[in-house]
C-alpha cells in the first residue's frame, strides 16, 4: 500500500509590544529563546532554530499534526508575555 508523508515547516515572526527593543541583554535573549523553543516543542512542533533581534523573535519549526496554527500562535503569544 502506498504511503505519503508531508512535513510542513513554518517561519514565525512576532515583535515586542510597540516594537520596544526588549532583547538587548544576552541573558534575556537566551532565556526567552529557550523558553519559546521549549513551549513550541511541548505543543508538538519541534523547533529547528529560534532567533531574532532587539525588537522581534523568529522561530523556525516543523508544524505538528495535533494543533492548529491559530492555537499554536495563541499559546506562544500567551507564554511569551509572562
Amino acid at each position: 500500500m502506498a504511503q505519503s508523508l508531508a512535513q510542513v515547516y513554518l517561519h514565525l515572526v512576532f515583535s515586542t509590544k510597540e516594537r520596544w527593543p526588549f532583547f538587548q541583554d544576552k541573558a534575556v535573549v537566551q532565556e526567552t529563546h529557550c523558553y519559546l523553543g521549549g513551549t513550541c516543542t511541548k505543543l508538538g512542533c519541534p523547533v529547528i532554530r529560534v532567533g531574532g533581534v532587539a525588537d522581534h523573535v523568529q522561530i523556525l519549526f516543523r508544524f505538528g499534526r495535533t494543533i492548529s496554527i491559530a492555537d499554536l500562535m495563541q499559546e506562544l503569544k500567551r507564554e511569551s508575555s509572562k
